[in-house]
């Protein structure tokens, strides 16, 4: 295998693309040996899910597409970042207990680490910005057949 591979797939920014992403980040993970039914895996979609969200709802129409990244460097660390162009910085919104959102960051942090990653956020120079998760690689492990 290649020291690093890369994958990326840019969406427009409306809520049907949050599937969409979810199944781009689940078809490259499995070519590169992540086992479809791991918690990395469910943890991952979930992530995905929340970061593509983010991309579409909070950047209040000024960003119309975002793209979803994927790195694997020597088969040591997995990076999965959504860029989009406005901005505003995540940031943690007010969650009352009645609220069906604001938790979506608090998610994505919790569920990094637990994988032993972490998040980061990164302006870019276009004016906008990458949320990264960092994540040590875990492939499926080699099957007898």
């Amino acid at each position: 295998m290649a020291d690093q591979q890369e994958a990326s797939v840019t969406l427009p920014s409306e809520p049907a693309s949050v599937a969409t992403a979810r199944r781009f980040v689940a078809e490259v993970l499995g070519g590169w040996g992540l086992d479809d039914a791991t918690e990395t895996a469910d943890a991952i979609r979930i992530i995905v899910s929340e970061l593509a969200t983010n991309a579409v709802l909070h950047t209040l129409g000024q960003s119309p597409t975002f793209t979803v990244g994927l790195r694997l460097d020597r088969e040591e660390q997995l990076y999965i970042g959504v860029t989009d162009s406005h901005p505003r910085l995540p940031r943690r919104l007010p969650a009352a207990v009645q609220q069906d959102n604001g938790r979506g960051m608090v998610i994505v942090r919790v569920l990094a680490a637990e994988a032993g990653g972490r998040l980061t956020v990164t302006p870019i120079r276009e004016g906008g910005k990458t949320v990264r998760i960092s994540l040590p690689w875990t492939p499926a492990p080699p099957t007898d057949r």
